[in-house]
């Protein structure tokens, strides 16, 4: 399996964490936890069938949005494939597709949704591409002339999302809010459209996320790790843990659950 990040331009890193690729000749199982920030996918060799109850598959999306979410999803292909990714900030949303974030948290539209006839040129021009750097380029295009075509987002929105994101979800929301200028209850309104999710529930997301990120750290004790993320139990962490991954931390960290093949390939 084959894991590679590319940065986006300066011009559009306020709104694009990063370009992702992962590919495998080998079929897979892929587990997505609970994320703060939402992803733009471009299956484009292969397409994956979504688990749902008892393991009925649903044919996915060939490209579309996956949502800020709290939710737990699993998908399966049988044969290679081969994923082309945008890692996108959860305000930037409102600045590319011209609605609230709120809409699409937990939400998986697909591209034609999204952007109607224009997300079916965008996708045969992803498809057809002979290279992931020739997809980076047409996306990079596509978002700059989004950016024009949009209004701005609040200022202190996305600089409370930031802070959220800079100190992994331990902060104080009243003073977050003070900072922005809000009174709290202006600033959780704001913050859930433009985040999808309430600060609370947002903060507890990234401080899950930090968590799990650090998987193959094995110099660490499940403790520390608990800690050094803001748990002040293991009762609390355990509890977080297994409601936005669907494991117990023992267990994920184990190296052995299920679809955690893409972080053991972006360790290599």
């Amino acid at each position: 399996m084959n894991y590679e990040i590319i940065p986006p331009p300066t011009r559009l890193s306020p709104f694009i964490r990063f370009y992702w690729i992962l590919e495998s000749n080998e079929p897979y199982l892929h587990r997505g936890l609970a994320d703060g920030c939402a992803e733009m996918i471009f299956h484009y060799d292969g397409i994956f069938d979504e688990l749902g109850d008892n393991n009925l598959r649903e044919k996915s999306f060939s490209s579309g949005l996956h949502g800020p979410t709290r939710k737990v999803r699993r998908f399966i292909i049988d044969r290679g494939f081969g994923i082309f990714g945008v890692y996108i900030y959860p305000f930037a949303i409102q600045r590319l597709f011209s609605l609230p974030t709120i809409a699409v948290s937990n939400e998986m539209p697909d591209l034609k949704t999204l952007l109607g006839t224009t997300g079916d040129r965008l996708e045969e021009q992803i498809m057809m591409a002979s290279n992931n750097y020739e997809r980076a380029n047409i996306l990079s295009t596509f978002f700059e002339h989004q950016l024009t075509k949009t209004r701005q987002v609040p200022a202190n929105i996305s600089v409370a999302v930031h802070q959220m994101l800079n100190s992994k979800g331990i902060v104080d929301i009243p003073a977050l809010a003070e900072y922005c200028c809000l009174s709290l209850r202006q600033f959780e309104r704001k913050f859930k459209e433009y985040s999808g999710f309430s600060p609370k529930l947002y903060s507890r997301i990234i401080r899950f996320q930090t968590a799990a990120a650090q998987y193959g750290n094995y110099g660490k004790s499940l403790t520390e790790i608990a800690y050094q993320c803001g748990y002040y139990d293991q009762s609390h962490f355990i509890n977080d843990f297994k409601e936005f991954s669907g494991f117990n931390p023992s267990t994920y960290f184990s190296g052995e659950a299920e679809g955690t093949a893409w972080r053991d390939s972006e360790m290599s």
